[in-house]
């Protein structure tokens, strides 16, 4: 453990915290140096789940270790059993309950078996189940008009898929085979799939296998992280928290970080691609799986402009920030200031159910056309049904305004553990998707270990709230709940982080030989 770990004073870099945003909320963590106390309790659930009735823990555990492949790993020392699951909450197979604070891996977008998407569910499966689309049926029509009227300019044609991977695979084919280009650019720590084909756009070398031809006329660029990367502080990111270090930029004028991050690319044009020739440039508009990584103000726009500049197209990754969750905007570049070219989308969209999307201007869809392309369950009768449900509930529980509402609640209280732990190194998202950085060290801001990561994570869980964790090191809480929660949820959840981080402190001062 780093001496510095109670060291509390933030460095200046180039661009890099004059001023961080107050906090007038009445958030549940105080600054004190008292014990904090879990003031606020779970809040009541009137759902009573069924009785488990399956295999008991130890056969469930025996089955998992001999017959699904190891790479299926499991949260926790002692791994949960869920059982059941409820809106915002999930019970393991003793009936315990847990506040869901990361929605399935960002895929439980309207709240678990939600009763509207599970009615729609069920009408379909006594109707029609599969046919494949080679027979006219009309949930998938009925489901496109709907998806594509949420997209602004000539996004009006979709192909439906099963998963993120399979939209940005198909992505990755729409682009190449439009524009006749085949290099990719992609940001570092970016994460845009798992098959063969998306494994080279995924950049985090713990995702990547040793395997001929993955990274086959991909090429990573500098990520724009304004809290870890180069530059970017207090007036960079579009969040209702800033990064805690001091920043040359004007509040409302233009980003000095993004024009020194824009340069870099700039510089892979100049020296790693074929003079106007490229395919595409995927992002997301939050990085996800790298720990909730916003941007700088406006460095997606100047990209895209760049790639289209060079004959690419700009593909936007909607995997986990679409359909709301970031609160002010219904899909994530929106709030960046653009129309992509491609879009995708998968998680959310399903609520759960096996669902993804690809939508794209019917110009470039018409690529496709080029040969024969199938794919066997994409936007078959039950998930179209699903999707159609999910897209009708976001709109009628107003979930969009909750995200924005609930999400900055969220950050504010989260902002107030940044002034009060120094191991806390960062707060950012937007929305309800939120992500906090732990440290070892305030100034250099050194990754805090993976096992005290996990012993404050333990901590949690055994308190009744479930954390994702992100990014290279797995120093990165991450907060994707399903889009229904509430304010008293926050309360709860927050409370319980802030009593783990203490417990984890004293318990560190404890080991610290006295001098």
């Amino acid at each position: 453990m780093s001496r510095n770990i109670f060291a509390s004073s933030p460095r200046r870099l180039l661009f890099g915290v004059g001023q961080r945003l107050s906090s007038t909320l009445e958030c549940p963590t105080p600054k004190t140096t008292a014990v904090p106390i879990v003031q606020n309790e779970m809040p009541d659930c009137e759902f009573q789940p069924p009785c488990y009735r399956g295999p008991s823990y130890e056969d469930i555990k025996k089955l998992r270790k001999n017959h699904l492949t190891p790479n299926i790993l499991s949260y926790y020392k002692k791994p949960l059993l869920i059982h059941a699951g409820h809106k915002q909450w999930l019970y393991d197979h003793n009936g315990k309950r847990y506040l869901d604070m990361f929605g399935g891996i960002v895929t439980v977008s309207v709240g678990h078996c939600h009763p509207k998407v599970k009615r729609a569910l069920e009408e379909q499966s006594d109707t029609l189940w599969h046919t494949t689309n080679i027979y006219m049926h009309p949930k998938i029509h009925e489901y496109a008009e709907k998806l594509t009227a949420k997209f602004p300019g000539d996004l009006k044609a979709v192909c439906f898929v099963n998963s993120g991977s399979e939209a940005n695979d198909l992505a990755m084919l729409m682009a190449r085979v439009h524009t006749g280009n085949h290099d990719i650019l992609t940001l570092r720590n970016c994460y845009h799939g798992m098959s063969p084909y998306t494994m080279g756009l995924t950049a985090h070398s713990t995702w990547r296998f040793p395997l001929p031809g993955v990274s086959n006329g991909i090429h990573h660029v500098m990520n724009p992280d304004p809290y870890q990367g180069l530059w970017g502080g207090s007036h960079c990111r579009d969040s209702p928290v800033q990064v805690n270090r001091e920043c040359d930029c004007m509040k409302n004028g233009p980003c000095l970080a993004t024009n020194m991050y824009y340069k870099e690319l700039e510089q892979t044009f100049l020296h790693s691609l074929p003079c106007g020739k490229v395919a595409g440039m995927f992002a997301e508009s939050i990085q996800g799986v790298g720990g909730t990584v916003q941007y700088p103000r406006d460095y997606i726009k100047k990209a895209a402009t760049l790639v289209r500049a060079n004959g690419g197209l700009f593909i936007s990754d909607e995997v986990q920030t679409g359909f709301g969750r970031t609160g002010e905007y219904y899909w994530g570049f929106e709030g960046h200031g653009i129309i992509p070219d491609i879009v995708t989308m998968a998680k959310g969209i399903g609520n759960g159910f096996p669902l993804a999307a690809v939508v794209t201007t019917p110009k470039i869809a018409k690529s496709l056309g080029m040969a024969l392309h199938f794919n066997t369950y994409g936007g078959n009768p039950l998930a179209s049904a699903v999707g159609l449900a999910v897209l009708e509930v976001i709109e009628e529980e107003q979930l969009q305004k909750n995200s924005l509402e609930v999400g900055t609640y969220f950050l504010k209280c989260l902002s107030e553990l940044r002034d009060r732990y120094e191991i806390v190194g960062d707060v950012r998202g937007k929305g309800l998707m939120i992500g906090i950085e732990l440290v070892n060290d305030r100034e250099t801001k050194t990754p805090l270990s993976t096992l005290h990561v996990m012993e404050i994570w333990e901590q949690c869980k055994d308190m009744g709230v479930l954390l994702g964790k992100g990014g290279l090191n797995g120093n990165i809480f991450r907060i994707k709940p399903p889009m229904c929660i509430g304010k008293d949820d926050v309360r709860f959840a927050v409370d319980v982080l802030s009593r783990a981080i203490y417990d984890f402190l004293e318990k560190q001062k404890k080991k610290k030989p006295s001098s």
